[in-house]
């Protein structure tokens, strides 16, 4: 029984509190229709430090013109016209309260001061929503803003909130809040201190332009906090450059690691390498399709599935080309180099009849989707780890195939010298056959990983063929380490000079500095040995 009293008078004491906090809004909301619009401000500043959620309607239908007080009674409410009759509503919470005739009732006015104000307040009002989401946008829109109106909203809402990642964007709000309110010099200095730790452009700007307003000492601690921002972004922005280079570095290493070994191998240049790449994309795309269709349940799986299919698929009609047209063709690379182009026309054009000229996206899986985000930034999406891995992967692979191999035996002698490979047994053109499919496989598997970053077209390969012989001539022809070392160094230069110079320029800036290495080093930078090849 005595159990039962307690929860009682703790119902009631919480009734009574609640109730006094909403009659304590309702005078507030009442307060909107008494003095100037100076006065109107200061109304507004008290009710967003109620921090109840129930004003943010009442602050909108002010912004919107809504809000109305009627004559008799000085009471607020809502209300919607219907002729020369309002229906009037509660304010805070939307209840019928009759109707006025349009005599008895007068429009509160706002002007573009106030309307910015309430648009700020009401940031600071949706601290207190149920949604994660919500909350976090309010908290950001006052880091933006930095009204100081919400600062009373914010230190209510912080102790509050349930989220560490959404309270830690409402104190570096606070902060920035804090700037521009009249709280003391320790307070700004301490909320200075707050935003010195962030790593992003717009606190950086925020702190420069605070303390173009203030004097010493805050000035000197809002500049070099600004200062020790701009160090910091600078170091994270190298970081990201370096794995935007990564990135572009694991695609090209998988364009160019099969041209290196067709290059390298039979000295042909194979203008319809980027073809084979196409092909590896398109397979991709039939293959979804495929499983889309008829094991909708394992869609999902399908880029698995792609892989072997990609290489089996780019690799015949690698050996097909070699067997039809380039071994015919043998020591005449101006003849071979024409024909090839004519076969990635004639590849690009096939494509362009069976599945249409426009693009094709393939579905990236729910496993290769999202990212890893940092607080600073910066971002590593998982579907580039994944190329970046699995261009590694392969590079591992064919390494392992050329060693451990008799295929990559008989490769090696072929590549170093092609007659005594010929004298000791070796059926140089059998060789020449897999070594080509061999590479054209290897570019289909480029499609697999590039139909995730890129739409399918019958041009994906062209955008890609160019980069592709730079990367194997300044690696070295033939040499997979090579292949890999020009990759990264291309890749990653690339990235550092495309936020100077643009990408057009970048890419032209790497065109000169490869020609002008290649006139000193003409082998790139690791040479094949042999006598076959220093021939």
């Amino acid at each position: 029984m005595g159990v039962f009293r307690y929860l009682l008078a703790v119902i009631c004491l919480w009734l009574s509190v609640s109730t006094s906090l909403a009659q304590d809004v309702s005078m507030l909301v009442d307060g909107l229709a008494i003095g100037s619009f100076k006065e109107r401000e200061a109304a507004i500043t008290a009710l967003v430090s109620s921090g109840s959620p129930a004003v943010v309607p009442v602050l909108q239908a002010l912004s919107d013109g809504a809000l109305f007080v009627r004559k008799s009674d000085h009471k607020v409410f809502i209300a919607t016209a219907s002729g020369d009759i309002f229906k009037l509503a509660d304010p805070l919470n939307n209840v019928d309260a009759g109707q006025a005739a349009k005599a008895d009732v007068e429009k509160i006015k706002v002007n573009n001061s106030l309307r910015e104000m309430i648009s700020n307040a009401m940031s600071g009002l949706t601290l207190f929503s149920k949604d994660v989401k919500v909350r976090k946008d309010a908290a950001l829109a006052v880091l933006k803003s930095g009204d100081a109106s919400a600062l009373p909203a914010l230190e209510k809402a912080i102790p509050a909130e349930s989220d560490p990642a959404v309270a830690d964007i409402m104190r570096v709000a606070a902060a920035a809040a804090t700037l521009k309110s009249n709280r003391s010099d320790e307070a700004k200095k301490a909320a200075i201190d707050t935003l010195s730790k962030q790593t992003n452009r717009d606190t950086s700007s925020l702190l420069t332009s605070y303390a173009a307003g203030v004097s010493d000492p805050l000035k000197s601690e809002a500049l070099a906090a600004a200062q020790k921002i701009e160090t910091a972004l600078s170091t994270w922005t190298a970081v990201q450059n370096i794995w935007f280079g990564l990135s572009l570095a694991s695609v090209l290493l998988l364009a160019a690691i099969g041209l290196a070994i067709t290059f390298g191998v039979m000295g042909v240049i194979n203008m319809a390498h980027g073809e084979m790449v196409m092909l590896g994309a398109y397979t991709t795309y039939v293959v979804e399709q495929l499983f889309q269709t008829y094991f909708p349940s394992a869609a999902n799986y399908a880029l698995v599935a792609s892989i072997p299919s990609a290489f089996i698929v780019s690799g015949l009609m690698g050996i097909a080309i070699e067997r039809s047209v380039i071994r015919f063709l043998y020591g005449r690379p101006l003849e071979t180099l024409l024909a090839t182009w004519g076969v990635s026309l004639i590849l690009q054009q096939a494509v362009r009849s069976i599945f249409g000229p426009t693009n094709k996206s393939v579905t990236t899986p729910s496993w290769m989707s999202g990212s890893i985000d940092f607080s600073n930034g910066l971002s590593f999406t998982l579907n580039r780890i994944a190329i970046l891995i699995f261009a590694l992967a392969i590079f591992a692979g064919l390494m392992l195939l050329i060693r451990r191999t008799s295929l990559g035996l008989q490769m090696r002698a072929v590549t170093q010298n092609r007659p005594m490979a010929n004298a000791m047994g070796i059926r140089s053109s059998r060789v020449d056959a897999l070594t080509f499919g061999l590479g054209s496989g290897v570019a289909g598997l480029a499609g697999v990983a590039l139909s995730q970053i890129d739409n399918v077209s019958p041009n994906l390969g062209q955008s890609y063929i160019i980069d592709s012989f730079l990367v194997v001539v300044f690696g070295g022809v033939g040499n997979l380490w090579g292949t890999l070392a020009g990759a990264l160094t291309l890749g990653i230069a690339n990235k550092f000079l495309e936020p100077f110079a643009g990408a057009v320029l970048a890419k032209i800036f790497i065109l000169v500095a490869v020609i002008l290495f290649i006139q000193k080093k003409p082998r790139g930078l690791f040479a094949l040995k042999g006598r076959w090849v220093d021939a």
